[in-house]
């Protein structure tokens, strides 16, 4: 799931406390980093659920990445819808804004599938980054009554299914704050830097 990374439309709330410029760049790059990442292996089918919906043909996407509109209603509703118009097999559906997110992330997601109904990657906020549907022998609906953008929306979302099979990949991080931005910043930074000379 990919918004057009328009000013003052994405991590609006991560805008608040950095600014709309900032935000609406960080967006930007982490969406297209994380594009280029999955739909380059070929163990499954990436296709970008837009919002808006006239944003499938503005420039922002690569072009050989399908494309199909989000639609309207709240976020569990433009899932359902997802999970319900996909072709045959598993479906996982994830954002755009976890810049740690890894290709091994979801073939873990994807093997997890193969003995379990539904599996679920925890955001440390109290949501989730990821979610996957087996899809046989039906289609679950598990996205009813839950509160969005909220602490609870992974417990909420862990009690529409409490009748099947559900995994928990890995933990990760969304950026919605200015401590979310400086913490990435730091990982990033110690992953990036050179070892220190043994003469320093």
């Amino acid at each position: 799931m990919v918004k057009a990374p328009l000013s003052g439309r994405v991590k609006t709330r991560l805008g608040r406390e950095i600014g709309v410029v900032a935000a609406t760049a960080f967006y930007r790059r982490a969406s297209q980093q994380i594009v280029r990442r999955l739909a380059s292996d070929p163990r499954w089918e990436t296709i970008l659920a837009v919002t808006p919906d006239w944003a499938r043909s503005a420039p922002f996407w690569p072009g050989d990445v399908g494309r199909i509109g989000q639609g309207g209603g709240n976020l569990g509703g433009r899932m359902q819808r997802l999970m319900d118009g996909a072709g045959p097999g598993p479906v996982i559906v994830v954002g755009t804004d976890i810049p740690e997110m890894s290709r091994w992330h979801i073939a873990d997601a994807f093997r997890l599938l193969g003995n379990h109904q539904a599996v679920l990657g925890p955001a440390g906020d109290g949501g989730y980054w990821l979610v996957g549907l087996k899809r046989v022998p039906r289609v679950l609906r598990i996205f009813e009554r839950v509160r969005w953008s909220s602490p609870h929306a992974l417990a909420d979302t862990m009690r529409n299914i409490d009748d099947v099979q559900v995994a928990e990949t890995a933990t990760l991080r969304d950026v919605d704050t200015r401590d979310d931005h400086l913490q990435l910043n730091a990982r990033a930074g110690r992953l990036i830097l050179p070892p220190r000379s043994s003469n320093a």
